[in-house]
């Protein structure tokens, strides 16, 4: 027996495989260099490859396991390779060459070339070109005439609701509904997408829903009033309670039922005149609130109290819309918003033609939701999207958007 084979270390039989998918199995005792191996797997997997020297040093050995490379100068032992382990042979990357000075200049030269003119390169090259700009004021005043004309459309539809309402044989039962409707909690009008922004961010919602009551339902305006009284004792308190009103709508509605008893025409025409009368204190009860931080910043600009509560009743409370009509020519004009479109005109004449709006004019409901876009105009979005009321807002402005193409 030879003496090596005696003293020879334990032999380890190691699973190879390449990245091309061939695999076998290697018995090697634990002592033998990585080198060596490496040199025994490529004469299995590449034969005559070893005549280029540089083949064994361009392969390494990886463990699979623990996916180490292994070093060439270090024994299977040494690396801790135990027996039916997996090593994959895999051909190095060859190294990256570094770009030619030539090819650096030439791509920093086509950098230079694909830069973006500053302003003054821009200034030069359309220097000769006609001026061309586009009328904004025009954009503007479109968008003025717009609402002005909607405004006007809603006045004149009130008339003709009040006068189907005052036909209808139960018509005090009629107002009763709208009445109601009129003195419903304020709570429950609160724009729900606006307080949910606002509950999202963290405020306690009743504190949220008072923030937009005093702010118009502006997120904006009501998330800074929330900020502002963060630390205020009495920022909980309720909201002082409205004048009641209900009493004299009551009484009225009972004026008007004890007028509609009597079945002569005398009593039919008191009741119409007490119907009325109510329907001038519906429209008394949504009085125009300016917001009394547009007032403050307009006054300081120098602007009278009068003509800065007109300005912002004209736009909506939009204090920059505002300032623009104090500087301007103050078109429309405050008495202007009073009054109706012509009732002869194509476009107030199909809208009344549209059954839809017909039918929706016999709803108090409808009356209603015009009186309170008249005087509160952002709480347009939730009457839009009411069941009742939505459909009729639809017809009107497709109707509107229709005629104004033409």
């Amino acid at each position: 027996v030879q003496e090596e084979k005696i003293f020879a270390g334990k032999v380890l039989r190691l699973h190879v495989c390449t990245m091309e998918g061939a695999e076998w199995l290697e018995e090697v005792p634990e002592d033998t260099t990585v080198e060596k191996l490496k040199e025994r797997c490529l004469k299995h997997c590449l034969p005559g490859s070893l005549e280029d020297p540089k083949t064994v040093t361009h392969h390494k050995l990886i463990h699979a396991t623990s996916e180490k490379v292994l070093t060439d100068t270090k024994t299977v032992l040494e690396e801790n390779i135990q027996d039916r382990d997996v090593l994959l042979l895999v051909k190095k990357r060859a190294p990256t060459l570094l770009p030619k000075m030539s090819d650096v200049v030439a791509e920093e030269k086509r950098k230079q070339e694909q830069k973006a003119p500053d302003k003054d390169a821009i200034l030069k090259a359309t220097a000769n070109l006609p001026a061309r700009s586009a009328d904004r004021s025009v954009t503007h005043h479109n968008m003025r005439d717009f609402q002005t004309e909607l405004r006007k459309i809603l006045v004149s539809l009130i008339e003709v609701a009040q006068k189907l309402l005052a036909l209808n044989p139960d018509a005090v039962e009629l107002f009763k509904k709208a009445n109601a409707m009129l003195d419903e909690d304020e709570e429950d009008r609160v724009d729900e997408i606006a307080l949910r922004q606002l509950t999202e961010m963290g405020f306690p919602e009743s504190r949220a829903v008072k923030a937009l009551r005093l702010n118009h339902m502006s997120v904006t305006q009501a998330m800074e009033w929330l900020i502002e009284h963060a630390d205020d004792p009495s920022v909980d308190a309720p909201l002082p309670g409205s004048a009641p009103a209900e009493a004299p709508a009551e009484g009225a509605a009972s004026s008007a039922e004890a007028a509609a008893g009597p079945s002569s025409e005398e009593g039919g025409e008191e009741a119409k005149d007490e119907l009325t009368e109510i329907f001038k204190k519906i429209r008394r009860k949504r009085e125009f609130r300016p917001d009394p931080r547009a007032v403050i910043a307009l006054m300081e600009m120098g602007f009278d109290e009068k003509e800065v509560v007109d300005a912002l009743r004209v736009n909506n409370n939009q204090q920059n819309a505002a300032c623009e009509w104090l500087l301007g020519d103050r078109k429309p004009s405050p008495e202007d918003l009073d009054k109706g479109i012509d009732t002869n005109s194509p476009l107030f004449q199909a809208i009344l033609e549209n059954p839809v709006v017909q039918l929706g004019l016999t709803n108090p409901k409808t009356l209603l939701a015009f009186e309170d876009m008249l005087e509160n105009p952002l709480n347009s979005t939730q009457w839009m999207n009411d069941p009742e009321t939505g459909p009729v807002m639809l017809q009107i402005s497709r109707i509107f958007q229709t005629l104004n193409r033409t």
